[in-house]
C-alpha cells in the first residue's frame, strides 16, 4: 500500500552526491563522482531532497526553473558534508518566491535553524542565511516519527547509530519501497532488529558503505559501515536491490569497480551509486536496477 496520495508516476531516485566526508575531483573520480550527499526522491511528481551536501549545487543547476515553489529538504543529520551545499542551491540564492522547508530529526525535536545559523555566520561564512532571497522554514521532529505533509504524503523515519545521531528515511509509493540509510555504523550483533524491520522487503535499500571490512577496524566509532554489512542487512530483510553511498574520498573509480564486482558476487542486484544516475526503483536488471539516465 502506498503512502502517497498521488498514484500517477513511479518511485525514482537520482544521486546528486554520493561521496562522504569531503568532495573530491579529478580523473580518478569521473565515473562515480566526487560530490557529497544529496539525493532527489520523486513519488510520482512529488519531490523530496535528502541532504544538502555539495551535490545540491548540481541539483539546482540541472533543474533551474522546474522545481516546485515549495521544496522539502530532509536532513539525515547536520555534519558539514551534508549541509555544505545549502547556500549554493540556485533556488535559494536567486528566487525570492521560493520556500525551502528543512526537516531535522536527530536533535531531540529541535529544528536545524540554530545549528545552521552557527555554521553560516562570520567568521566561518561571510554572510548569514537570512540574506538569501528564499524563505527558509525549519521543522524539527524526533527520529522514529512518521512525517506527514500538508498534501497527505507520509515518510517514515528511524534513528541511526552515528555520532550525534542520523535519520533513515523510508518512502512507499505505487507499491514500491525505497529506504535511505546513511550515515550509520553497524551494531554487534547485526543486523539490528529495528533496522531490519524498517527496511524489510524494500525494492531498493541505499546504504552507507564508506569502508571495506579490511578498513573498518581502524575507523571503529567514526559512524560508518561497510558494503559487506549492507549485503548482510539486505539479505536478512529480503531487500531486492542494494545501492552503496557515502563513498570514501580516497576510493578511486578503479577501486570502486573492483569493490562493486566483489559485492555482486555476493548479491547480483547490488551496486555502487554513481553521481547523477537516475534509478527507477523496483526495476531490477542485471546486475543492478535500471539506470534511466546518467547525465544531466
Amino acid at each position: 500500500m502506498s503512502n502517497s496520495p498521488c498514484q500517477d508516476g513511479g518511485l525514482t531516485l537520482r544521486f546528486w552526491g554520493v561521496r562522504g566526508s569531503t568532495p573530491v575531483c579529478g580523473p580518478d573520480y569521473a565515473e562515480f563522482g566526487g560530490s557529497t550527499p544529496c539525493l532527489e526522491v520523486r513519488c510520482g511528481e512529488r519531490l523530496f531532497l535528502i541532504d544538502a551536501g555539495s551535490g545540491l549545487f548540481n541539483c539546482g543547476q540541472h533543474h533551474r526553473a522546474d522545481l516546485p515553489k515549495e521544496i522539502d529538504l530532509l536532513f539525515s543529520h547536520l555534519h558539514f558534508d551534508h549541509t555544505g551545499g545549502l547556500p549554493f542551491f540556485k533556488p535559494a540564492v536567486f528566487e525570492a518566491e521560493r520556500v525551502i522547508n528543512t526537516y531535522c530529526g536527530n536533535l531531540d525535536g529541535a529544528s536545524a535553524e540554530a545549528s545552521l545559523g552557527r555554521l553560516y555566520a562570520p567568521p566561518l561564512f561571510p554572510v548569514t542565511l537570512d540574506i538569501l532571497p528564499c524563505q527558509l522554514k525549519h521543522h524539527g521532529f524526533r527520529a522514529g516519527e512518521t512525517l506527514t505533509f500538508a498534501d497527505g504524503m507520509k515518510v517514515d523515519t528511524l534513528l541511526l547509530n552515528h555520532p550525534q545521531g542520523s535519520v533513515g528515511y523510508r518512502f512507499d509509493h505505487g507499491g514500491k519501497r525505497l529506504c535511505v540509510i546513511s550515515d550509520i555504523e553497524h551494531s554487534d550483533p547485526w543486523p539490528n532488529p529495528e533496522l531490519k524491520a524498517f527496511v524489510e522487503g524494500a525494492d531498493l535499500l541505499v546504504y552507507d558503505g564508506m569502508f571495506t571490512d579490511c578498513e573498518y577496524p581502524t575507523c571503529r566509532g567514526w559512524g560508518h559501515s561497510t558494503w559487506q554489512k549492507g549485503v548482510e542487512l539486505a539479505r536478512a530483510a529480503n531487500v531486492k536491490a542494494l545501492g552503496i553511498i557515502h563513498l570514501h574520498p580516497a576510493h578511486t573509480d578503479a577501486m570502486l569497480r573492483r569493490v562493486e564486482a566483489d559485492m555482486q558476487v555476493e548479491m547480483p542486484t547490488a551496486f555502487i551509486a554513481r553521481e547523477r544516475a537516475l534509478i527507477d526503483v523496483g526495476t531490477i536488471g542485471n546486475p543492478r536496477p535500471r539506470v534511466v539516465a546518467r547525465t544531466a
